[in-house]
């Protein structure tokens, strides 16, 4: 199936996923949130990816918010399915499934644990690709996978009439460039400190997680670069650049960014779930001491932030097991 343009938006957040005190899907929170960050800029949103806690979710908790957020944007952004598995059948048919829920587009992950060799990626990517008619997005994070998409793989990929883009956090700028010269996939930043660079070389736009605090910056450096006014969004970005380092350089993002929104009063509990925990009590000062430099960011009014190292303290044991079951 071939698409044209870019079916994926450009402000795109990494959501995370609000739970409850005892590490349950807080539904309601989630749609409030949902509906907060489409308000502020964001014209896609990212469910059940790296920030989403995809390792310890169920598939019908996975395939719940790609419906609620169908619901909630109404339209007015994308929903992607991120996450999948690092077992092909599973993740073929959680795509599959996704599908029938109402995603937009999908985000697969490099398999994880397995270290694949790059013909295993290669394959996988395919026939996951080839499950669905919804446009892909490559997520490419060696970081966390072990192992990187290699050049020559991504050039392979790129032929898939459904694979479309690539979620770059893997930070190598020459190999973009070298992709972006050499295909028509798009790329999008997935490392919060280098969407400007990103962009700067032809990236279509990023997946945050700095985002879920506020989307309305980079509503801004995106809008900025498209019209090629450097100085505006290089401005923006480095007015944001306190609140990135506290969001993504501490503790994992979607700990920091839980113990953020709770703090500023946009979710019910900061609680993440095992073996994730909330943020030490020298990780959340370091934090805090972050957040004081943040100024005059839009749609980030710390002024009446109220952190609760108590509430972030551990993590949480769900009643139902995660995904591989």
């Amino acid at each position: 199936m071939t698409h044209s343009g870019n079916p994926f938006g450009q402000v795109l957040v990494a959501l995370v996923t609000p739970m409850t005190a005892d590490g349950e899907v807080d539904w309601d929170a989630t749609e409030k949130h949902m509906d907060d960050v489409i308000a502020g800029g964001a014209d896609g949103i990212v469910v059940t990816g790296t920030t989403g806690e995809t390792s310890t979710l169920t598939d019908a908790e996975k395939l719940k918010l790609v419906e609620v957020g169908r619901s909630v944007s109404a339209g007015r952004a994308k929903i992607i399915t991120g996450g999948g598995s690092n077992e092909t059948a599973h993740a073929i048919e959680l795509y599959k499934a996704s599908e029938k829920a109402g995603a937009d587009g999908i985000m697969i992950v490099t398999p994880y644990y397995n270290k694949p060799t790059q013909a295993g990626i290669l394959t996988h990517f395919r026939l996951v690709a080839d499950a669905t008619d919804l446009p892909v997005i490559l997520y490419d994070i060696p970081g966390r996978t072990g192992v990187p998409i290699k050049y020559e793989t991504i050039l392979r990929l790129a032929k898939h009439p459904n694979i479309l883009a690539v979620k770059d956090a893997k930070g190598d700028f020459s190999e973009v460039s070298r992709v972006l010269n050499q295909t028509d996939l798009m790329y999008f930043s997935g490392d919060d400190a280098n969407v400007l660079p990103h962009l700067s070389i032809g990236a279509s736009g990023l997946i945050g997680v700095t985002a879920n605090i506020t989307s309305a910056p980079y509503r801004t450096i995106v809008d900025a670069v498209n019209r090629g006014d450097l100085a505006t969004a290089t401005a923006e970005h480095k007015r944001l650049e306190p609140l990135v380092r506290a969001t993504m350089t501490h503790v994992p993002g979607t700990v920091s960014a839980k113990y953020i929104l709770h703090g500023l009063g946009r979710i019910s509990s900061p609680r993440v779930r095992l073996p994730l925990v909330g943020p030490e009590e020298w990780e959340a000062a370091l934090i805090e001491d972050e957040l004081d430099l943040v100024k005059d960011v839009p749609g980030a009014d710390f002024s009446n932030f109220r952190p609760d190292r108590n509430a972030a303290a551990g993590g949480a044991l769900p009643k139902v097991h995660g995904t591989t079951r």
